[in-house]
């Protein structure tokens, strides 16, 4: 046999052939079968220079994204300096009965704190809110110890956010709100910190994400193509990650098919706002190809099951689509199971951004959330505007 029937050849071959069709797609970390044919169907009908021209026009028009808090850097335990913002004007109010709610927001994976431009939005009135880009995400700087040479993991982000609380939240009750990576951060946290579970945090939603088995994840593809993916996936990311000019250049050319990517993957509905999929695709566009190859290989090393009783007895939400195909349902159904009492919320035809497809929604069991972690937290109720949202 020689090297190029090999799994080197393999992973050669495969990374060949992303390239050449356009690498865009793995900053989702995934490559979906059929994609090829929805960029044909779609050339057909639209020309490339009226997609342009409609991406500038949502470019220029599109608010999300825009809200800005106080900045503040944080120092993570390797020095990693993490860019936070506090918004929210409870931070104006002091000497009261009762502290209000801090509520510290993580992000996903090639994501940045302004996916939560929502969320955001509605819960500003009365609330402490917290929100941070992950460490090489964002307005962070990239991991410092990655660029040592130590590989990334879901247990230092858990690190990194305790420094966030640490800094910028030392006292009062917390709110600890995780989408995807994200969620994975805050049982890394939970892992390393129960005793912070026990004395502060008042409630816990965990968004499109997951406690363990990512291995099991098909990503919609069959079976048999799942398990290829998953064998060759990580060599190419990696062969990508070391060609990352190649790679961001292949971008600005192949935003067609990055759509096609981004939008399966992403949202479950073909009626979502124009601009909120523009706005997607931006965040996605943002993380260098280094970054999710930096991140890509944590998500099969997470198991972080055992952790989760510490969340047990805490006011807790666990949310998920149903057309999320990178954290199924079924992964939030096993979480729920874990924590009797959590609101298990599976919303029908919702993808993996389901804060962005259906914020709404999301609003309003956040905002009932509060209500219960204020109350088990002997925290200040948050103002009417913020517990009816929708």
């Amino acid at each position: 046999m020689t090297e190029s029937d090999g799994p080197a050849g393999a992973v050669a071959k495969a990374a060949s052939g992303v390239s050449r069709a356009g690498v865009i797609g793995i900053s989702v970390g995934v490559l979906a079968a059929g994609a090829a044919a929805g960029v044909a169907i779609e050339r057909l009908t639209v020309g490339r220079a009226t997609r342009r021209r409609a991406r500038a026009e949502l470019d220029a028009g599109a608010p999300y994204g825009s809200l800005r808090g106080r900045p503040r850097t944080v120092a993570a335990p390797d020095g990693t300096e993490l860019y936070v913002e506090l918004d929210g004007t409870g931070w104006d109010d002091a000497g009261g009965a009762a502290e209000p709610l801090t509520v510290v927001f993580s992000h996903g994976y090639c994501l940045s704190q302004d996916s939560w431009h929502f969320q955001r939005a509605a819960l500003r009135d009365g609330l402490r809110l917290v929100f941070w880009d992950q460490r090489s995400h964002g307005r962070s700087e990239r991991s410092r110890s990655y660029l040592a040479g130590e590989p990334a993991s879901i247990d230092q982000l858990g690190g990194d956010l305790k420094a966030v609380i640490d800094a910028v939240a030392p006292t009062g009750p917390l709110v600890l709100v995780g989408h995807s990576m994200g969620g994975m951060t805050v049982m890394a946290l939970a892992d390393q910190h129960p005793e912070l579970f026990r004395e502060r945090v008042a409630g816990v939603a965990l968004v499109g994400t997951l406690a363990g088995n990512w291995d099991q994840v098909s990503l919609g593809l069959p079976s048999a193509g799942a398990k290829l993916f998953k064998r060759v996936a990580p060599g190419v990311v990696k062969l990508l990650g070391r060609q990352v000019e190649l790679v961001e250049a292949t971008r600005r050319f192949g935003s067609d098919v990055a759509a096609v990517f981004y939008r399966k993957f992403s949202f479950g509905s073909k009626d979502v706002d124009p601009g909120v999929v523009r706005f997607a695709e931006q965040l996605l566009d943002a993380t260098p190809i280094d970054v999710v190859a930096e991140f890509y290989p944590v998500f099969g090393a997470h198991e972080k099951t055992a952790a989760l009783a510490a969340l047990r007895g805490l006011p807790a939400l666990v949310l998920a689509g149903t057309k999320d195909l990178l954290t199924p349902p079924a992964h939030s159904e096993a979480m729920a199971e874990q924590l009797p009492g959590a609101e298990l919320v599976i919303v029908e035809g919702a993808g993996h951004l389901v804060m962005l497809e259906r914020p709404e929604l999301v609003d309003h069991h956040l905002a009932a959330l509060l209500r219960r972690a204020a109350a088990f937290g002997g925290a200040a109720e948050p103002p009417p505007s913020v517990l009816d949202p929708v």
